[in-house]
């Protein structure tokens, strides 16, 4: 790790226990530890996003939404002020580049909520709300369901804004007008039949998504391109992220490395983690290796900067723990004592300049 890199970690929990919300970490990449530094209180902070410029972090909380100043020399975190959204409590936020717009996804009440945000970064009030609408029925499953959206990213370009819903197995793709504030659906992804997608990601160029979908454990991928103002999403595999003789309850989160090479996810009910291939050109994953994190209901994970470790928040034991992707992602070995954090969610890496 280079002297003039400082990185931090930070960690949202649920506080209806004894932790108060917020957690900042300081990060030694060399050696995978995580030492933590500060607390921002704030209630329920289940996900959260750090702004592009590096002066931001946005956070879920039980009232709605909050914003925070991030300190550039510690990378602490100062509450600036909150909003509701308009609805039941969300479970998913993203942030536009040029910090005009904060997205948020409700689970609870299956409604994507566009808020204002004040020149300085703060919260403000809320520009566009939409409920979804419809049930999902499964005969096999003797499953029937409602809306539940379970993650919000604008695509690359931020033309559009990509909502999966767990509940009905799609992921509506809006346009953002942004002058106005306002979101148009214009296209449809409808994932398999008791799918469950749970978390999209795209991939370092642009040029791919991939939704992971909780239910059967499976990643798809599109290519991506808008074509004539227009998105297109084409899907050219659907991958199984754990061997199928494993017992699992469901994905849970997944990750991309930095350089776009490999993707973790995390996996309920078999209390693992599945190390995937990347191959850059065709978008295409390989499952490499599946390990335990010897822990119970891993959530959020992410890969730390400048190495080649991974840290997985094991939510029902309260705990981070590092790993070591050995062999290319073959294996995985454990690093260093686990974090004790009380019911961890979800962990943003940000860069200090």
């Amino acid at each position: 790790m280079s002297d003039n890199k400082k990185y931090v970690a930070y960690v949202g929990t649920y506080t209806h226990e004894n932790s108060v919300g917020i957690h900042v970490y300081d990060i030694d990449t060399k050696e995978g530890v995580l030492t933590e530094r500060s607390v921002a209180p704030i209630n329920n902070p289940s996900d959260l996003c750090v702004s592009k410029d590096g002066k931001m972090v946005y956070s879920i909380e039980d009232e709605g939404v909050a914003a925070f100043t991030i300190d550039q020399k510690t990378g602490d975190l100062t509450k600036v002020n909150q909003a509701w959204i308009g609805g039941m409590r969300g479970c998913s936020v993203d942030v536009d580049s040029a910090r005009r717009y904060l997205f948020v996804g409700g689970f609870h009440d299956g409604r994507v909520t566009m808020m204002r945000l004040n020149p300085d970064g703060s919260m403000g009030d809320i520009a566009d709300g939409i409920f979804h609408q419809g049930l999902a029925i499964s005969s096999a499953r003797k499953r029937l369901d409602h809306p539940k959206v379970s993650c919000v990213r604008l695509t690359p370009d931020e033309k559009y804004l990509c909502a999966a819903d767990h509940g009905l197995n799609q992921v509506k793709v809006y346009r953002v007008d942004y002058k106005r504030g306002k979101l148009h659906l214009v296209d449809i992804i409808r994932c398999a039949l008791d799918s469950g997608p749970r978390a999209l990601h795209f991939s370092p160029d642009g040029a791919f998504l991939y939704i992971l979908d909780e239910l059967t454990c499976e990643i798809e991928i599109y290519r991506y391109k808008d074509f004539e103002d227009e998105p297109e999403f084409d899907l050219i595999d659907t991958v199984s992220v754990l061997d199928k003789a494993s017992n699992a309850d469901g994905a849970s989160d997944f990750c991309m490395s930095e350089d776009g090479k490999q993707v973790f996810v995390s996996i309920d009910g078999f209390n693992g983690c599945s190390c995937l291939d990347r191959d850059e050109k065709s978008g295409m994953l390989t499952l490499l290796s599946s390990e335990p994190t010897s822990g119970y209901f891993p959530k959020s994970l992410s890969t730390l900067p400048d190495g080649d470790f991974v840290a997985v928040l094991n939510h029902d034991n309260s705990e981070i723990r590092t790993f070591r992707s050995m062999e290319g992602g073959r294996y995985a070995l454990m690093k260093n004592a686990p974090v004790k954090v009380d019911k961890p969610n979800c962990i943003r890496i940000f860069r200090l300049a």
